[in-house]
C-alpha cells in the first residue's frame, strides 16, 4: 500500500468530464477571480490612499480584503489551470502549501470578522470610549492577533495532516486540498491528533460566534433605543454590510462541514466548497461598498484619478 513517502501527487475532483464544460468552468472562474482582484484591489488602494478612511473600521476592512485576495488566490488559479489543461493533478508539496494558505486565510478572516463586530459594538454602544478602546496601537495588535491565529492554526493543521501515513490512494473528493479530504486517505490511528486540533479549532470558532452574536444583541438593543428614525437608520447602515458578510461566511462553512452525511454527495460538496471558498472574496467588496457612501466616493475618486493620469501619460507619448 502506498504511504505519504511514496505519494508524489494528488488527484483533485474535476468540475466536469467534457472538454466544453471544463472551458466553461475556466471562463466562469476567471471572471469571478478577476472580479475579486478588482474589487478587493480597489478597496485596498482606496483605503491606503484616502486619509479620510484611516479609521479602525476601514483599517480592519483593509486587512479583510488582503485575506480575501489570499484566500481566492490559493484555490482558484490552480482549479482554472486544471480545467484549461485538462488535468487533475497537484503535487504533494504544492498541496501542502495550498492547505496551509487556505487555512491561514479562512481562520484569519474569521478572527478579523469577530474583531470587526467588536469595532461596531464599541462605535454604537460605547461611542465616547471609541478612541480609547480602538486606538491605532490597539487596532494593530488586534489585526496582528487575527493574522497570528490564522498562521498558527495553518502551521499546526498542515504539519499534522501531512505527517500522517496515507494508504487509501491519492484521490481527493474536492477541487482543492482540504484537511477532511486528506484525512480520509489516512490509515493510522494518529489521525486522532488532527481530530484533537479540529476540536480546538471548533471551540475557537464557537467562541468567536458567541462573541459576534452577543455583540450584535447589544448593538440592536442600543440602536432601538435611539429616538430618531434617521439615527437608527444610520447606525444600522454601518452594521448591515458586516452582518451580511459574516452571515454568508458562517452559513456556507457551517453547512459545508456540519451537514448530515445522508445529504452528502460529491456534487453538493463541490457546490458548497465553491460557496464558502470562492464566492465570499468576490462578493465582499460589493457588499461593503454598496451601502457605504464614503468608500464609494473614495473608489470613484481613485478611478477618476487613474483615468486622468493615464490620459496625461498617453498624450505625453503622442507628443
Amino acid at each position: 500500500m502506498p504511504n505519504n513517502s511514496s505519494i508524489t501527487y494528488f488527484l483533485l475532483l474535476p468540475f466536469a468530464d467534457t472538454r466544453e464544460l471544463q472551458l466553461v468552468h475556466f471562463w466562469l472562474f476567471l471572471g469571478i477571480y478577476l472580479a475579486a482582484l478588482l474589487g478587493n484591489g480597489l478597496i485596498i488602494t482606496a483605503i491606503a490612499c484616502d486619509h479620510g478612511l484611516h479609521t479602525p473600521m476601514y483599517f480592519f476592512l483593509f486587512n479583510l480584503s488582503l485575506l480575501d485576495l489570499g484566500s481566492i488566490s490559493t484555490t482558484v488559479p490552480k482549479a482554472m489551470a486544471n480545467s484549461l489543461w485538462d488535468t487533475r493533478s497537484i503535487s504533494y508539496w504544492r498541496c501542502a502549501v495550498q492547505l496551509f494558505f487556505f487555512v491561514f486565510s479562512i481562520v484569519g478572516e474569521y478572527c478579523l470578522l469577530t474583531i470587526m463586530a467588536y469595532d461596531r459594538y464599541v462605535a454604537i454602544c460605547q461611542p465616547l470610549h471609541y478612541g480609547t478602546l480602538l486606538g491605532s496601537r490597539a487596532c494593530v495588535h488586534m489585526a496582528a492577533a487575527a493574522w497570528g491565529t490564522g498562521f498558527l492554526h495553518a502551521l499546526l493543521h498542515t504539519a499534522n495532516t501531512f505527517s500522517l501515513p496515507l494508504c487509501q490512494g491519492n484521490v481527493l473528493d474536492q477541487f482543492f486540498c482540504e484537511t477532511p479530504q486528506i484525512l480520509k486517505l489516512s490509515c493510522s490511528d494518529s489521525y486522532l491528533r488532527e481530530v484533537g486540533l479540529i476540536v480546538v479549532s471548533a471551540c475557537l470558532a464557537f467562541g468567536c460566534f458567541v462573541f459576534i452574536v452577543v455583540s450584535y444583541v447589544q448593538i440592536f438593543r442600543a440602536v432601538l433605543r435611539i429616538p430618531s428614525e434617521q439615527g437608527r437608520h444610520k447606525a444600522f447602515s454601518t452594521c448591515l454590510p458586516h452582518l451580511a458578510v459574516i452571515s454568508l461566511f458562517i452559513s456556507t462553512i457551517f453547512f459545508a462541514y456540519l451537514k448530515p452525511p445522508s445529504v452528502s454527495s460529491s456534487v453538493l460538496d463541490l457546490v458548497l466548497s465553491v460557496l464558502y471558498s470562492v464566492v465570499p472574496p468576490a462578493v465582499n467588496p460589493l457588499i461593503y461598498s454598496m451601502r457605504n457612501q464614503q468608500l464609494k466616493d473614495a473608489i470613484r475618486t481613485l478611478i477618476s484619478w487613474t483615468f486622468v493620469k493615464s490620459e496625461k501619460f498617453s498624450s505625453s507619448l503622442h507628443h
